[in-house]
């Protein structure tokens, strides 16, 4: 019986796909299963360089021709010869259809909300022969959802049909393949300096002295940068004045990449009346990137290419490159087991004690939400903190302890929406106004009248912001309501608060993680919490700060306490709310009767029963999916992937302890067998990973002899799934079901051809140019089996090596050697398995079907493939 699922959508048109649409339709017939007439298109040529990439998209800030928001309805069709993605707008217009199996994970992933300042929107990239479509083009497609919820939702779902990153699938038939991989790029923007200052690339001038340049070198203009990674435009940063040097301090996580190539930072210069200019860029190949470990350096801007000698300003970048090979889910058995023998936030502590680690705790924070344990780990180490003794109560929770830190991951993954709600608007409308307020009379260098009208601005948005925060208490989610009554509970009863000095500090506690570390941090600093793009002007910052300080003091239950004479003049507001604050926090450390979460607007609701319906398709095809296959599909409601964030704790570990030459000490504590026997598990699991990666790189493709893979596989036991999603055990239905979808495609491709980007590889996965596909029950097809674009030439990427290959070519029926057909390169494979050849070729077999063959060159290229595993530490 065929599946349909429906979702009302934003689409962002292009300017070049807007005007497609306008065209009349051709005569070749209609669409009949979505009753809408769909234009013949041809391909995109090569894809533009990076100069021109914005226009390319359509996503240019000042453009004329830029791309409009229009409503949309998405229709995703799985039917007997494949599903289907069908995008419409105006109800009739069928803008693109995309086959989703014929897609990776990485070609589905979220949107960074600097390409557009909207939130919940996710890409899809496709090329040619994966798509079909009213406009003639093939640039990335990006689709809005009405909330957070939703979004995930359809993301989970659209990759439960694409094809995850999985290596060695005929190797390992039982676990679905030997690992897959995940790959992400942490980019933080930090400065510039000199930009649009053209001089050449080897100036011998100090570093001290280009520092110390007149500001007449300087240009004044205004200027940005756009995230580019293989070509693909990831994020951009605000606006700044080029002159002297800008500050950004703007991250980007772009997580879920495919294959490493460059990443290229771009510096625009953007002008009023007029498209913006390249000043130069900054490449970086990440191919060669040290994994794991955070750089932060100046880099030249070049200006005119990566081969140009001139150079036009440098950035401040910090980058850290992770790229993790991920094992089934019972690899991780042993490891799991240690970690859960502990309250997790103490793993947190001790490896940031002892291995000076700070990357994981969001890793671990997962694993124990996976668990559902995350919220009494924190119980715990509250009470653990609050030992009632009278000489604390005055520091309580003020220190940056593990529980203190735990506690503000924990409030941002929980309570973002409610700080949107809380602050969000009165902060941007702030921001967009320009206000700026200044009571110092230091500072405004004026007295009397001047000083007093700033007061009476400041009194104003106060009451404007926390107007705003009032409003939103109930707004809380449950999840925070139950760890402030903890915590306003628990101080209750050990400082056995009476009408004595000690009555307010119940509700000062909860004010002590819900303003101090949440609410006064998102007014003082809103690009960090995602509530603006960029850092705010200084004059705004100021006015920001001001506010801040205020209602912090209104949290502390104190209106007296006002340390600058200049402030005493919000005192009144101060005493007036105090009622208010006190109500605030008693809503928001009470939850709901029966636990109900906050009230949802209709418009939200409306769509429960599509969602419903949606995660019971889920369970059903992660019950018959492969282990690997199964596992890539992330958990919902928060697109958790339990084996990946096990994946870089193990990683990290490892890397972190021979580091430190951790060593167990001549008289072990408990704690030391706890530390030393979860770092030994670690250990094991990472020479479980290099066993994996061997095994792959010491076998062909395939025997000949060897029987196509396409029997049931035996029951292995399940991840953790949430409680909506019942385990069972997977069945060679799914790899069945992909493999007639995939054969009946190749009769309705497409068999234009277009040229496009050809990826490399990590170390730890084999070659794409090395390779035919793979479909998901093991059967080989060759290169050509699929009509994709051809690659155009590209030089051999080098890449340190000790295993040399040899080419082989599929042995013709009589057993004589043929020349190998061309290669066809698929940049978003169906597949992505592919042999590491032997040292020798083996003796030909005869197959019914057989792979592609390599390149003579391709020893050349072929070097220490197991470098970047090895040098972990």
């Amino acid at each position: 019986m065929d599946k349909e699922f429906y979702v009302s959508v934003e689409l962002y048109v292009s300017a070049k796909a807007a005007s497609a649409l306008r065209r009349p339709p051709t005569k070749k017939g209609a669409d009949k299963r979505d009753a809408a007439r769909v234009p013949s298109g041809n391909g995109d040529a090569a894809q533009k360089k990076v100069k021109e990439k914005s226009s390319w998209l359509g996503l240019a800030r000042s453009s004329a021709g830029a791309g409009q928001w229009r409503p949309a309805r998405c229709k995703l069709v799985e039917e007997e010869e494949g599903c289907l993605l069908n995008i419409y707008v105006d109800d009739t217009i069928l803008y693109r259809s995309i086959y989703m199996y014929l897609l990776n994970h990485t070609d589905i992933r979220p949107a960074h909300r600097s390409l557009f300042e909207r939130r919940n929107c996710i890409a899809i990239f496709s090329v040619a022969g994966q798509m079909r479509g009213a406009a003639p083009t093939t640039e990335p497609l990006y689709i809005q959802f009405e909330d957070e919820e939703m979004a995930n939702t359809w993301l989970a779902l659209l990759r439960s049909y694409a094809m995850p990153e999985v290596y060695g699938r005929w190797l390992s038939p039982e676990d679905g393949g030997l690992y897959r991989m995940w790959r992400q790029v942490d980019l933080t923007c930090l400065q510039g300096r000199n930009l649009g200052v053209t001089r050449p690339l080897a100036d011998d001038v100090p570093a001290a002295e280009q520092d110390g340049r007149p500001e007449a070198d300087a240009i004044d203009m205004d200027v940005y940068c756009e995230i580019v990674v293989n070509g693909i435009l990831c994020g951009r940063t605000t606006v700044k004045k080029g002159i002297g040097s800008p500050d950004w301090h703007e991250r980007f996580v772009l997580a879920d990449l495919p294959p490493f190539e460059n990443l290229e930072i771009v510096v625009w210069r953007e002008k009023k009346l007029t498209r913006p200019s390249v000043i130069g860029s900054v490449t970086i190949v990440l191919v060669n990137f040290r994994r794991g470990d955070s750089v932060e350096g100046w880099f030249p801007v070049l200006h005119g290419g990566q081969a140009s000698s001139t150079q036009a300003g440098e950035m401040r970048l910090k980058i850290r490159v992770d790229e993790e090979i991920i094992l089934p889910y019972h690899a991780y058995n042993r490891m799991l087991r240690a970690l859960h023998s502990r309250n997790h936030l103490d793993w947190m502590r001790e490896l940031e004690a002892r291995l000076k680690m700070k990357n994981v705790n969001q890793n671990i924070m997962s694993i124990a939400i996976a668990k559902n344990a995350l919220l009494d780990n924190i119980m715990e180490l509250a009470d653990r903190e609050v030992d009632g003794t009278l000489t604390s109560h005055n520091t309580l929770f003020r220190g940056n302890t593990v529980f203190t830190k735990t506690v503000e991951l924990y409030m941002s993954w929980y309570g973002m929406a409610f700080l949107e709600a809380s602050v969000g608007t009165s902060i941007r409308r702030l921001c967009s106004e320009k206000v700026a307020i200044e009571v110092d009379p230091v500072r405004i260098g004026k007295g009397g009248r001047a000083v007093e009208k700033n007061v009476e601005l400041l009194v104003t948005w106060c009451h404007e912001f926390w107007d705003g925060i009032y409003d939103a208490r109930r707004q809380c989610p449950p999840e925070l309501r139950k760890l402030f009554e903890h915590i306003r509970r628990l101080v209750e009863s050990r400082y056995r608060v009476r009408e004595d000095s000690n009555r307010e500090l119940p509700w000062q506690s909860v004010s002590a993680f819900c303003f101090l570390r949440f609410i006064v941090p998102a007014i003082l600093h809103p690009h960090l919490f995602g509530l603006l793009p960029g850092l705010p002007d200084v004059a705004v910052q100021r006015s920001l700060t001001l506010i801040a300080k205020v209602i912090q003091s209104l949290a502390n239950l104190n209106p007296t306490v006002q340390k600058e004479q200049f402030m005493r003049g919000v005192k009144d507001f101060l005493t007036g709310s105090l009622q208010a604050m006190i109500d605030y926090i008693v809503v928001v450390s009470t939850p709901e009767p029966g636990g109900k979460g906050p009230p949802t607007p209709l418009s939200l609701s409306s769509d429960k029963h599509e969602r419903l319906r949606i995660m019971n398709a889920l369970r059903h095809r992660i019950a018959t999916a492969p282990v690997l296959y199964r596992e890539a599909i992330p958990l919902l409601p928060h697109l958790l992937d339990i084996p990946r964030h096990l994946a870089v704790v193990t990683s990290v570990v490892v890397r972190y302890s021979r580091t430190q030459n951790v060593q167990p000490s001549r008289q072990p504590n408990p704690e030391d067998k706890y530390f030393l026997d979860f770092c030994a598990r670690c250990i094991e699991v990472e020479e479980q990973a290099l066993f994996r990666v061997s095994k792959l790189a010491a076998k062909p493709r395939r025997q000949y002899s060897e029987p196509v893979i396409n029997v049931p596989v035996p029951p292995v036991p399940l991840s953790p799934l949430p409680a909506n999603l019942s385990p069972a055990s997977p069945s060679s239905t799914w790899k069945q079901s992909i493999r007639e979808r995939k054969l009946s495609a190749s009769l309705m491709l497409p068999t234009k051809r277009s040229r496009t980007r050809k990826p490399s590889r990590p170390s730890t996965a084999p070659s794409s140019s090395e390779r035919g596909s793979e479909d998901s029950s093991g059967r080989s097809f060759s290169s050509g089996s699929y009509p994709e674009p051809r690659s155009p030439p590209q030089p051999p990427m080098p890449l340190p090596s000790s295993l040399p290959t040899m080419s082989m070519s599929p042995p013709a029926p009589d057993g004589r050697r043929v020349k190998p057909p061309p290669l066809v390169h698929h940049p978003r494979s169906t597949s992505t398995d592919s042999p590491l050849a032997r040292n020798s070729a083996p003796e030909p077999l005869q197959s019914p079907m057989s792979d592609s063959s390599m390149d003579d060159d391709t020893g050349k290229r072929r070097k220490n493939i197991f470098r970047s595993i090895l040098t972990r530490r």
